[in-house]
């Protein structure tokens, strides 16, 4: 397993930003990074990073969904979206061979990602649908925490109204299942659950993905605990950092800290998908 973070930032935050790798190494001063920009192009330095920027926005957003499905419609977008997966071909090869690893973990959570990931040629993808109750996610974004993967500034995670993640919350998990639709193998789990029984979950996950681990394996995951070694995540949560003994429990923080308001609009706003996935739709007493 080699878990690379949220890639479709890569060209961005990685190599024009030059933000902490997981490791708490500058990007390009990570020797796994280094050696996966030499296997896939021969050095970051032979690529157009700011054309793969361009390329990427033309090809990788969530209305274009329906032209990676239906590509004879635009042989303009077809001659881009060719162009942007061979990329992304040659750098998930560069990883699979210097990390020597069986399964990438990708954690991009862009629904137009995980379409456009079905068309890069050698990837076998399968989706983990990972979701949490709307309440909490849109809770989670008005908090202010900042960005510790920039060091020369101080900068903050974006921010926004509730309202406006509760739409973002029933888009993004109806996109998810518009890519079951597809064929495309997609193991659905509720953050809640996994908190609670972390290593049965985590099985079920390599369960998913053809991996059966041993107890030994799985060791560093306990009832509510886990315990991290260092990733080479070149983006994600700011939680990517910690490293070493971790207690695991729910966030439910939005219960008893979120305006009353912004809970019941957001219940309002996605209660027929938070039915579907068994959270109750009633106000927390």
């Amino acid at each position: 397993m080699c878990s690379v973070g949220e890639v479709v930032h890569i060209w961005r935050r990685g190599l024009l930003g030059n933000q902490l790798c997981g490791c708490g190494l500058p990007f390009r001063e990570c020797p796994f990074w280094t050696r996966v920009g030499n296997e896939a192009f021969g050095g970051w330095d032979m690529l157009d990073v700011d054309h793969l920027v361009r390329l990427q926005r033309q090809v990788d957003r969530n209305r274009y969904i329906p032209l990676m499905m239906l590509r004879r419609l635009s042989p303009g977008y077809r001659r881009a979206l060719q162009a942007y997966t061979d990329v992304l071909a040659r750098l998930y090869r560069a990883v699979q061979a210097t990390s020597g690893a069986a399964v990438i973990v990708d954690s991009t959570k862009h629904a137009s990602s995980g379409f456009l990931l079905r068309t890069v040629p050698g990837i076998d993808l399968r989706v983990l649908h990972l979701t949490r109750d709307s309440r909490g996610v849109a809770y989670s974004w008005t908090k202010e925490i900042r960005k510790p993967e920039i060091t020369e500034q101080t900068e903050y995670m974006p921010r926004y109204h509730p309202g406006r993640m509760a739409f973002r919350w029933v888009a993004y998990n109806a996109l998810f299942h518009l890519l079951r639709w597809t064929g495309t193998p997609v193991l659905f789990l509720r953050y809640e659950d996994f908190v609670a029984r972390p290593r049965a979950q985590a099985e079920r996950v390599m369960a998913f993905v053809g991996k059966r681990l041993s107890g030994n394996e799985l060791a560093f995951i306990g009832e509510d605990r886990v315990v991290l070694g260092p990733t080479h995540t070149v983006a994600g949560n700011p939680m990517r950092f910690k490293q070493g003994d971790l207690t695991l429990r729910v966030d439910d923080q939005w219960r008893v800290k979120m305006d009353p308001v912004h809970r019941r609009t957001v219940g309002i706003l996605t209660w027929p998908l938070m039915r579907l996935y068994g959270y109750p739709v009633r106000e927390p007493g």
